[in-house]
């Protein structure tokens, strides 16, 4: 058997053994759904998530849900009262929050004219990452008649060590080097738009508390240098996000309480300059990620060559990350279980499969599984909250598409 990463805590069974989310065993979700594969996203688990950020992080940071997570609508509704604010990128995405008041940007390289009156029109600050980008939004503006708000994207001369990607310290398509920064702002100002602030972003999922603390010293140090040149503090700060999830064998859940305590002496340690500005975290994976699950039953049972398969209704097409998207990376499993035999340890190896025409569809590789898993009973992968199904091919082979449901507890 081959290890796998662990099961985010708080999960248990019923006196059966099945897996219980949101108070009810997955056999009532399912039926519920009435079809699978479904991704299953309890909400309990999101609004703790938020209160551990609000409890731990400074009281001066606002909160900030990156939508491309999950742009799940009705996990979208749920979250916004929690949140203060929404970062998108695309259209699309202002348009999956259009109905919900919060302060919204938008950022991300190659923005078309479109992207940037859609923006404009729904009062989207632009992260601009260019300054062409930063003159067609000031065209932009003056063709609608509204005064564009803009930020600066900046790419960091520093990136977040040991993050699962890295978004700084290399040359990159996002942002602009902090030199041409400060001659970009006052360029706004000249033509009159509202400048908004920065936003630096260094890396994503990273497990380390210490590496995102010293991201965040450097991200400071960085903001004051600007602010001195430009000779105006920024109303807003963008601080990034970087907080990963522990997916694999080995790896352990982010203790934001050393993070929390370094960032708030950091903000304290600025010069009164910056009492006014807003500084934001921003999160998608860390909220969602393990709120999610993604639930396919067993079509076929099959040994060949000594080795179990376990052939589900599901696959790569819906859950491209757990099956090592498309070979690109060293794959590693994904914490994984028998769903109506929760409370039971797997005592053989068995592979996961999907129903594609590739060996890349592989949900489980060699994962502890009960010996007599049988067809029609369910496979559960946890961490499936975030860069799930809007992540992966579903059109691929064109299987049956996924259900996605909220979770949520009777009471």
């Amino acid at each position: 058997m081959k290890a796998m990463g662990s099961i985010p805590a708080g999960y248990g069974a019923d006196e059966r053994g099945a897996l219980v989310v949101a108070e009810h065993p997955v056999g009532y979700w399912m039926e519920k759904a009435g079809s699978s594969p479904i991704f299953l996203y309890d909400t309990e688990r999101v609004a703790a998530q938020v209160e551990s950020f609000r409890r731990l992080m400074p009281d001066r940071l606002a909160l900030h849900y990156a939508v491309k997570a999950n742009p799940f609508g009705p996990l979208l509704d749920f979250i916004a009262p929690l949140v203060d604010g929404f970062d998108l990128a695309s259209r699309g995405e202002i348009a999956r929050v259009s109905h919900l008041d919060l302060p919204k940007s938008l950022a991300g390289p190659g923005k078309s004219d479109k992207d940037l009156e859609a923006a404009l029109s729904a009062g989207v600050t632009i992260h601009v990452e260019s300054e062409s980008e930063a003159e067609r939004a000031c065209l932009a503006g003056r063709r609608l008649g509204i005064q564009p708000k803009m930020a600066v994207r900046i790419n960091p001369p520093f990136m977040l060590k040991g993050a699962g990607m890295k978004m700084g310290g290399l040359a990159s398509q996002f942002g602009m080097d902090a030199p041409l920064v400060a001659p970009l702002v006052k360029r706004i100002f000249e033509h009159e738009c509202e400048w908004r602030g920065f936003h630096i972003y260094a890396g994503s999922q990273s497990l380390s508390e210490s590496a995102i603390l010293e991201a965040q010293r450097e991200t400071l140090k960085l903001v004051a240098e600007l602010t001195a040149e430009i000779g105006t503090p920024p109303p807003e700060v963008n601080l990034g996000g970087g907080f990963g999830i522990p997916y694999y064998s080995g790896e352990k859940p982010l203790d934001l309480a050393p993070i929390g305590e370094g960032l708030d002496a950091a903000l304290g340690e600025l010069s009164g300059d910056f009492a006014d500005t807003q500084f934001v975290i921003e999160l998608g994976r860390w909220l969602v990620g393990e709120a999610g699950i993604y639930l396919t039953r067993i079509l076929d049972r099959k040994v060949s060559q000594g080795e179990t398969y376990l052939v589900t209704d599901g696959g790569l097409q819906h859950m491209l990350a757990a099956s090592g998207n498309f070979g690109q990376f060293l794959r590693r499993n994904y914490p994984i279980k028998l769903a109506e035999r929760f409370a039971e340890e797997g005592d053989s190896a068995a592979h996961v499969v999907g129903r594609l025409c590739t060996p890349l569809d592989l949900l489980g590789d060699a994962v502890p599984m009960p010996a007599d898993a049988k067809v029609g009973e369910t496979i559960a992968i946890f961490c499936a909250g975030a860069y799930g199904l809007t992540a992966s091919p579903q059109e691929f082979l064109s299987q049956p598409a996924a259900v996605e449901m909220l979770a949520q507890s009777s009471g």
